[in-house]
């Protein structure tokens, strides 16, 4: 995932302020959730789970960049797709509706693991991580889709 975010930063990066702060909050959400998961480079070697306030940290990212993509960013580029032509309103159009799954597996991660304290039973805490970063993944493909419209022009 950092790899294909590194991909989207150098295609499209400064092309959009919007765009940029975007995919930095992206980055923010990725590192956090690598944090979490101890994937590289946060080898975890005690095989503990994370901290209730590492977990309330990354839930607070989370939902800044979902937000943010649907308060601010996503609206921005279905209108921006609508000049673009039919063709890249309708892939717009297509792609929204997938996203908002993953929208929802994120509030309801959030709304499980945001409050906790450091006495929280953390049963399926793994699990439910594990199921948010394959919603996650996909997401970012389907954005990159989006954003990729975004620059498309009909012909």
């Amino acid at each position: 995932m950092l790899t294909r975010l590194e991909q989207a930063q150098q295609q499209w990066g400064g092309s959009s302020n919007l765009i940029d702060n975007w995919l930095t909050e992206r980055q923010d959400v990725l590192v956090n959730y690598c944090r979490l998961a101890g994937l590289p480079p946060f080898d975890k070697t005690d095989r503990a789970l994370p901290k209730s306030s590492d977990i309330q940290a990354f839930c607070q990212v989370l939902v800044d960049y979902i937000s943010a993509g649907h308060f601010e960013v996503f609206d921005q580029i279905v209108n921006k797709c609508k000049e673009n032509g039919p063709q890249s309103l309708a892939l717009a159009q297509r792609i929204y509706p997938l996203i908002s799954r993953s929208t929802d597996m994120a509030l309801t991660f959030n709304d499980k693991y945001a409050d906790l304290n450091e006495d929280t039973e953390l049963e399926g805490f793994d699990a439910s991580l594990s199921a948010l970063g394959q919603f996650l993944e996909e997401r970012f493909d389907l954005e990159d889709q989006l954003i990729e419209a975004l620059y498309k022009t009909s012909a």
